[in-house]
């Protein structure tokens, strides 16, 4: 069974829109789906489709990214050139952001990770915008996270050691609008990011 979907609105409205539907419809008994976006100025980004085959498509390129094509198809049961209209198609749609290297962190010098909560003095979009606006700029904050919660920020570091871990996080007390923090050092790294649980 197909079902089509057709909404129009300003285009960062119709993009969570589009994932909203995409989170419903790939979690109900719908096998196939299409959804389509009006107010885009580009056309190819009008239409969307998602199927067992997209979803196969994702989960193999998010584990292995320099899979050739000819292989992806063979697993995915397709002939490699509409597999690779699809791979192309999941690009322009913005399924695929991107493809790039896992390192090796421990071997390249970077085996040292601390998540530190970040509390700030008010809650204001003016010291939001500040605060982000200063620790993306800090290369060993991996990750920064706003949160909901007894805090507002949660950082996840990067570091060689801890002597650089002290110079970071005196940086990150001097961030704009920073009242108090909390590090919690990594002992042990139980599991790590695997990728989006596409084939559940």
């Amino acid at each position: 069974m197909k079902v089509r979907i057709v909404v129009s609105g300003r285009q960062n409205e119709l993009f969570f829109l589009h994932v909203l539907l995409n989170n419903i419809l790939l979690n109900s008994h719908f096998k196939e789906y299409y959804v389509v976006l009006s107010g885009f100025e580009d056309e190819s980004c009008m239409i969307y489709t998602l199927d067992k085959t997209d979803l196969h498509i994702l989960s193999f390129l998010q584990g292995e990214g320099r899979m050739s094509n000819v292989e992806l198809a063979r697993r995915v049961n397709l002939s490699p050139s509409p597999c690779l209209e699809r791979v192309r198609r999941l690009e322009n749609a913005g399924f695929i952001e991107g493809y790039s290297a896992r390192l090796d962190a421990a071997a390249l010098g970077f085996g040292t990770s601390a998540f530190i909560q970040v509390t700030l003095d008010r809650t204001t979009a003016e010291v939001f915008d500040r605060f982000r606006d200063a620790v993306i700029l800090i290369q060993e904050v991996a990750e920064c996270h706003m949160v909901a919660g007894g805090f507002d920020y949660l950082l996840k570091l990067r570091l060689t050691s801890m002597d650089a871990y002290r110079a970071v996080l005196a940086r990150i007390v001097d961030l704009p609008g920073v009242a108090q923090t909390h590090t919690y050092v990594v002992i042990e790294a139980i599991k790590q990011d695997a990728g989006l649980p596409l084939l559940r």
